[in-house]
């Protein structure tokens, strides 16, 4: 190699390395929330992952105790269980063992239709661990009197077979207000 050469080699390094030191630096010193302090520093680093970004999936209203109103499905579904905290609740919380009541609306991720709801009705009782394994990952750690979006792909959910109004390979979306836990 010639001199010339030889120098753009190294410039094209270092610009490399130097970009990369920015970018690192410049994402490590970044919050999605404001710089505000976490809600609890009590969670797991399981649960932070599930969390995903506070991308918005689909826009879900915020006044507790009120049927929430649900937008459309946003962008293409997520391919991991997204399990965001919409309001955050203050009463006893889930764990895997939990009996949960709760009011819910089951929103199909493809038409972006309310496929169920309780708010017709009276909330409903569960066991945690008795429903498919989108919620017996998502749901604990929530707080009663919290709303939490559930973003739960085909394989946590009803896979290949679907069930009732729910498709084959369909991504589900629950919007979750808990009411009582035992």
């Amino acid at each position: 190699m010639d001199r010339l050469t030889t120098r753009k080699v190294k410039n094209s390094k270092s610009i490399s390395i130097f970009g990369a030191i920015i970018l690192t630096t410049s994402l490590t010193s970044c919050t999605l929330d404001g710089g505000s302090p976490k809600a609890s520093s009590s969670q797991s680093q399981e649960e932070q992952n599930m969390s995903g970004s506070q991308r918005e999936y689909l826009s879900v209203s915020n006044k507790p105790g009120v049927e929430p109103t649900v937008g459309k499905p946003i962008g293409d579904a997520p391919t991991t269980l997204v399990s965001q905290d919409i309001i955050v609740g203050t009463g006893d919380e889930v764990v895997a063992t939990s009996t949960l009541t709760v009011h819910y609306q089951l929103i199909s991720w493809k038409s972006g239709e309310i496929l169920q709801s309780s708010w017709k009705s009276s909330p409903i009782d569960f066991p945690l661990n008795g429903v498919i394994a989108g919620w017996q990952q998502g749901m604990p750690g929530m707080k009663v009197g919290g709303r939490r979006l559930l973003v739960i792909p085909p394989e946590l959910a009803y896979g290949a077979s679907g069930s009732g109004p729910i498709g084959p390979n369909e991504t589900l979306a629950f919007v979750v207000d808990l009411v009582g836990v035992q």
